[in-house]
């Protein structure tokens, strides 16, 4: 991955409410609190690849009186957007969220924090080679409790990648739930719910790198 100060100026679109990055984290955030709002479990357990600055969870949780059942943990490769979840999460006294300097392309960092009820793949297919993108599918079941949840996005450009995702998810055993395409920009969100049997996590292994 590239130097700190890139995947900081990543995140500086945030500052534009009106900006597709702002949309695509309003439509994140929703999908987030649709699915705590359907979930009536008294322990949550979440997991998000390539969180960032964790705007999206800390966003939601933030704001809810139940934040407390959720226990989840954030990977994250940038030093300094780990130092800016951690001050989110203090700040909202989210005690339950551990934010992880880790590389989220290798199965090892996701020990002890999986089989997850909710997996954030939120920036991550399009910033990893399409053959990347097809095997971190495949691997989602390893990241999967019964009946989990998989938020996720992708750019469409002209190769548009997002009805292969689809099929892809398909195949793995989830269901879609919803999806998101807008005409007036680029991204895309899906949700898909994992209906077959989770698989035990081997973490030996890497399933995607960043090429940015």
């Amino acid at each position: 991955m590239t130097a700190q100060t890139h995947w900081q100026a990543w995140h500086e679109p945030y500052a534009d409410e009106n900006s597709p990055l702002s949309r695509r984290l309003r439509l994140v955030q929703q999908h987030i609190a649709s699915w705590l709002d359907q979930r009536s479990d008294e322990r949550l357990t979440v997991v998000s690849a390539c969180a960032g600055q964790g705007r999206d969870l800390i966003g939601v949780l933030a704001s809810r009186s139940d934040a407390q059942r959720v226990h989840a943990t954030l990977l994250e490769y940038d030093a300094g957007n780990v130092a800016a979840a951690q001050a989110a999460a203090e700040q909202a006294g989210l005690s339950n969220l551990l934010i992880r300097q880790a590389d989220a392309g290798q199965l090892s960092s996701y020990a002890g924090a999986v089989p997850a009820d909710l997996v954030l793949m939120v920036g991550v297919f399009g910033n990893i080679s399409d053959v990347d993108v097809e095997r971190t599918i495949a691997a989602l079941p390893q990241l999967c409790a019964e009946g989990a949840t998989v938020i996720w996005t992708r750019g469409r450009r002209k190769s548009d990648l997002t009805p292969a995702v689809r099929q892809w998810l398909r195949d793995a055993g989830f269901v879609e739930q919803a999806f998101h395409a807008p005409r007036d920009v680029r991204f895309s969100v899906g949700v898909h719910r994992f209906e077959w049997s989770p698989q035990r996590l081997e973490p030996a292994g890497t399933v995607f790198t960043f090429l940015h």
